[in-house]
């Protein structure tokens, strides 16, 4: 892949990374690519470091091998600005909503805008709110504080939130944990709404393979720090790989349960 090509379809790429927290080998030899404008899901069991994968992205956690490049820059050679830079164009979705719980509804998603964008006006800041809780369904909330909300509108206010800033990309952590099936899946469609309104490019870590089903592009499976398949996902919910079989179907015998088998 030419670095030309890369910087105009190809918003993240990661090439042979490993990463070693302490002791333990969390990613090892990693490879994967997110285009622009893309859903990507990357599924797995739960500790298997997909929460790690996108701290990784985001220069939170170092690796130790590989490379790491995020909208074209290279973030082995990225200077601290530049990295800080490139913060300011990703929005968070954290699992949970991971809501200000002492502030109003209006107050969190303004946040972002109060630290970022110095520059605006408050009459700015606060029609940048009113618009993106209007698109996600919470008009009328802006006085709220997060006990007053349902946990499925704790998430809608924490995606406001993430893109009110108006990222590039956007980060979902486990984004139906915590939620019914319904609310689950009006998470979901939602999840793809913000993506057809804004052209965000979005990237989930999840466990929930029916929620990456219906809102992926394209999903990727991270098993023993690797990316083990990666398919859209018609076609990877009928891969044959035993892995990926046991985790679709939630089959109690397999390959994933063999380690806990032993114990």
């Amino acid at each position: 892949m030419s670095k030309t090509h890369r910087d105009s379809e190809i918003a993240i790429v990661m090439e042979g990374v490993s990463c070693q927290l302490g002791n333990k080998v969390v990613l090892n030899g990693v490879d994967l690519f997110v285009r622009r404008g893309e859903i990507l899901a990357v599924v797995g069991v739960s500790g298997t470091g997909k929460s790690t994968l996108l701290k990784v992205i985001v220069g939170l956690v170092p690796f130790q091998k590989g490379t790491v490049s995020v909208l074209g820059c290279d973030l082995s050679n990225c200077s601290e600005d530049e990295l800080n830079q490139i913060r300011r164009r990703i929005g968070f979705v954290f699992q949970g909503g991971a809501l200000f719980d002492w502030m109003t509804v209006a107050e969190n998603v303004a946040f972002p805008l109060r630290v970022r964008d110095r520059g605006l006006t408050e009459f700015e800041i606060m029609e940048r709110v009113r618009k993106i809780l209007d698109a996600v369904g919470m008009e009328g909330t802006e006085n709220l504080l997060p006990e007053q909300l349902s946990g499925g509108m704790r998430k809608r206010v924490a995606i406001a939130r993430a893109l009110v800033a108006q990222p590039d990309l956007v980060f979902y952590d486990e984004p139906t944990s915590g939620l019914d099936p319904v609310m689950g899946g009006v998470v979901d469609e939602l999840i793809r709404q913000m993506r057809d309104r804004f052209g965000v490019t979005e990237v989930i870590v999840t466990h929930d393979i029916s929620s990456a089903v219906k809102t992926a592009d394209r999903i990727a499976m991270l098993h023993d720090g690797k990316i083990i398949a990666e398919a859209p996902p018609n076609e990877f919910v009928r891969m044959s790989n035993p892995v990926v079989k046991q985790f679709v179907w939630g089959e109690a015998v397999g390959p994933l349960t063999e380690s806990i088998d032993r114990l």
